[in-house]
């Protein structure tokens, strides 16, 4: 029996935490030896096998220094309404595990929609803010949310941080803690913690060993595949080029330009963009190298913008913006340069955010994403129960009608 003492505190900023001890629990190197609950459950479905401690996955956004730009610049913090609370497991002494956590005095910037739950509590004389909500700030993108070193009892620090999330929200008088964007396995985990489940779904590109833009074109029909080449040559017909920047090639006058595109095109969807000016400053000195800058340029002048980060399997695309609106020009530099690019690089998937059926057509499929919530009050814990396994139900219908009516042929007898 392990009688190592287990400790749970929750500290208000990541740079309370060594990046080498941060960074050793989110990204730790391969080790054969460490497979544990986590990873039995990983290995029923091929899309949660990225749980498993033999073939860890590095995930750009669950880094030190993804973190530490989004608290240092001001976009992440208890001004915003995120106030950092990240839940930190130390095994006699030394970081073991953790969950990046924030307490939260509203629901924006989470990309998995809860604000019917809360209306539907205050209405009812009830208190839903604070919560607290263990993601990645302003990032719908799936990746570990258990942070777990090599080299120990994984269930067991699992366990312990579980236990400290229920503990956690008692402790700060919040309503209900989300797991949001989880893997699958850790999902499944958390439900035999006591976690309601519910899922939702995004639209990825999946790299089946094609060599080239023109392999990925030749596995559409007809149809399709003559519109998306419509669409590539139309998005350029205005004499503008695409660039692709990463490392060094991002200067700091590609940020400023980005940075614009970014306030133009988020001011109008969303009000008020979460990410300031020296959000993306920090990430281009920390992070060159884990970014693809995407950006469209006409008359000498930077004119849209996409930002993606790259994961050793992953290419996840975030944010778009534009300060001039040509046709096309979207689907170009966020979708299809994105997939050119995966390929280039052997990637397996892209991840083109949350939202938008029109990915189909461009050869994104529906994908399940995860989410686990725990809960205080029984009352509405019942209440939102009944309503997810109504909603989960809803989506996998959807998963499956949306999946058949993709750009693929059929069979390999299909006219191409």
């Amino acid at each position: 029996m392990d009688s190592s003492e287990i400790t749970l505190e929750a500290v208000s900023s990541v740079s309370q935490i060594p990046a080498k001890d941060w960074d050793a629990c989110a990204n730790p190197p391969p080790d054969p030896d460490s497979l544990d609950l986590l990873d039995t459950l990983a290995s029923s479905s091929p899309a949660a096998d990225s749980c498993a401690g033999s073939t860890p996955r590095y995930n750009p956004f669950v880094s030190h220094a993804f973190f530490s730009a989004l608290e240092q610049s001001g976009s992440a913090c208890a001004r915003t309404g995120w106030g950092p609370r990240h839940l930190v497991a130390r095994l006699d002494g030394d970081i073991a595990g953790m969950v990046p956590c924030y307490l939260k005095s509203h629901s924006q910037g989470e990309y998995v929609f809860d604000r019917g739950w809360a209306d539907a509590y205050e209405r009812a004389g009830g208190r839903y803010y604070p919560k607290l909500q263990a993601s990645v700030p302003f990032t719908p993108a799936t990746g570990p949310r258990l942070l777990i070193a090599n080299g120990v009892d994984r269930e067991r620090i699992a366990d312990a941080l579980a236990s400290g999330l229920m503990a956690l929200c008692d402790a700060t008088n919040a309503s209900s803690a989300h797991v949001t964007f989880a893997r699958e396995a850790e999902w499944k985990f958390l439900a035999a913690q006591g976690f309601l489940q519910r899922t939702d779904q995004q639209f990825h590109w999946h790299n089946e060993g094609y060599g080239s833009f023109e392999d990925f074109l030749g596995s559409l029909n007809s149809r399709h595949r003559k519109a998306i080449k419509r669409e590539r040559r139309d998005a350029l017909a205005n004499g503008i080029t695409i660039h692709a920047l990463s490392g060094r090639d991002i200067t700091e006058d590609a940020w400023d330009a980005f940075f614009a595109f970014y306030m133009e095109t988020g001011s109008r969807k969303w009000g008020r963009p979460y990410l300031t000016r020296s959000f993306f400053s920090l990430v281009g000195e920390s992070m060159a190298d884990d970014v693809l800058l995407v950006m469209a340029r006409r008359n000498n002048r930077w004119i849209a913008g996409a930002i993606n980060f790259i994961g050793s399997e992953t290419l996840f695309g975030r944010n778009w913006g534009a300060i001039e609106h040509h046709p096309f020009l979207h689907f170009e530099v966020c979708y299809y340069q994105a997939i050119d690019f995966a390929i280039r690089r052997g990637l397996k998937t892209v991840e083109a955010g949350a939202q938008g059926e029109h990915k189909i057509a461009r050869g994104y499929l529906p994908q399940t994403t995860y989410s686990a919530h725990y809960i205080a009050d029984p009352g509405l814990r019942r209440a939102i129960a009944d309503y997810l396994r109504r909603e989960r139900a809803y989506v996998a219908e959807a998963a499956r009608e949306l999946t058949e009516a993709g750009p693929f042929r059929k069979s390999a007898d299909e006219p191409s």
